[in-house]
């Protein structure tokens, strides 16, 4: 992966560098292995299936990020990401941002409109994900 495309971004505002902190990456991967368990709870709403690997993706995508030495303020930015952080195809990645809007949608319209083929595509690339972002390794930082 180069950074150079993080770096740009950093440059124009969208991110900011920052030491990467194992602490959070193994806290986020973690919080990430659990919610795409909890997904698989016999008797649990769409919606909350939904919200949990959502979670667990973005959970991921940040975790990623942060590996990387880069922290954002946007949720959605975390997704986009994901193509420099971990290598993740721009059709999966574009599959979280609609996620991120539909989550949007729910957080401050209060309706949350999925179809049971988007919430599964959530769960497979949240699934993919993990083994991608586990992949990234511990933390090496600089003279060690």
């Amino acid at each position: 992966m180069t950074s150079a495309q993080l770096d740009n971004l950093v440059k124009i505002g969208k991110l900011k560098k920052e030491p990467p902190d194992q602490d959070q990456f193994d806290g986020m991967l973690k919080s990430a292995i659990q919610r795409l368990k909890d997904t698989e709870a016999v008797g649990l709403s769409d919606e909350g299936q939904f919200s949990l690997a959502y979670g667990a993706a973005h959970s991921l995508a940040n975790a990623a990020l942060r590996w990387h030495g880069y922290r954002s303020d946007n949720r959605y930015l975390v997704f986009q990401c994901l193509e420099h952080t971990v290598g993740l195809e721009k059709e999966k990645w574009r599959v979280l941002d609609k996620c991120h809007h539909q989550r949007n949608i729910a957080e401050y319209e209060g309706h949350l409109e999925i179809t049971s083929q988007l919430l599964q595509e959530l769960i497979d690339i949240a699934k993919e994900l993990l083994p991608k972002v586990k992949a990234l390794g511990q933390i090496i930082k600089n003279g060690e």
